[in-house]
């Protein structure tokens, strides 16, 4: 790796590299100390080609599900299984992973500027902006930089575009696949909302089991199968389907807020 060399955004891969690692370091312990991060899959991680993935996911906080991910992808690509162990695979991370995210979310603050730096392609959201719903046009800035992400390595997006659950996919994540045909790897996450805060930074409670499941990748048919059929496929594979919803009754929601309490690392180690 040149020491100047750069991405296609224009971002120094030496001081990326040197980001991840620090920043890496800095969380680790929020996925496997403070709370316990359960890995589910990861071996598809590394079946996987360099290029032209894109993972969907649900959402539940603004910055911890993504940093998640770049532990469990890294550990998996340095041969750990399932686990997020010895974070001696930060030396050499995947420096070609992206993500999504709005733009006023990276350039509120600091953290979230450096965060940007270490990955983030940062779009202008067409629904909603600073809290008010709105209604404008796609970016074509947008949409290129996307293209850019996939055509150079891994981009993982939130195709709900919120961290509330139940809301539906966007369908801009579909017209995406049909245009660049990429592997497309869903991924369910749970307990993070309950770990931190909105944001992902401050933590909120400990000793929360965390799950993440890497699912085979979706079996698409770029030019047969029609957005709705990608959406539809997108919300099954996320479990985000109205299907899933459920009624869950109001003693159940406490006792289970109870367990959170009372729980101290019952749960099997990494």
């Amino acid at each position: 790796m040149g020491l100047f060399k750069k991405n296609p955004f224009g971002h120094y891969l030496i001081l990326k590299l040197w980001l991840i690692r620090v920043l890496g370091t800095l969380t680790h312990r929020r996925f496997k100390g403070f709370n316990e991060l359960q890995i589910i899959g990861s071996d598809v991680i590394r079946n996987l080609p360099d290029k032209n993935v894109l993972f969907v996911s649900n959402h539940q906080t603004y910055f911890a599900d993504v940093v998640a991910m770049f532990h469990v992808f890294n550990a998996s690509l340095h041969g750990r299984v399932d686990s997020i162990k010895n974070i001696g695979y930060l030396w050499r991370p995947k420096l070609n992973v992206y993500f999504v995210a709005a733009r006023e979310t990276m350039n509120a603050g600091l953290l979230p500027k450096i965060l940007a730096y270490a990955g983030s392609v940062s779009i202008e959201r067409t629904w909603r902006d600073k809290g008010k719903e709105i209604n404008r046009q796609v970016k074509l800035s947008d949409l290129s930089n996307i293209n850019k992400a996939l055509a150079d390595g891994w981009l993982i997006t939130f195709p709900q575009g919120t961290t509330k659950p139940w809301k539906p996919i966007r369908r801009g994540t579909a017209h995406i696949i049909k245009q660049n045909k990429p592997i497309v790897v869903p991924i369910v996450i749970d307990g993070f909302r309950r770990s931190f805060d909105k944001k992902g930074i401050r933590i909120k409670k400990r000793n929360i089991l965390q799950t993440m499941e890497i699912k085979p990748p979706l079996d698409i048919d770029y030019e047969n199968d029609t957005v709705q059929d990608i959406v539809e496929k997108i919300e099954y594979a996320i479990e985000q389907h109205p299907s899933f919803l459920k009624v869950i009754p109001v003693e159940e929601l406490k006792k289970e807020a109870e367990l959170d309490k009372q729980r101290q690392w019952r749960y099997p180690k990494n």
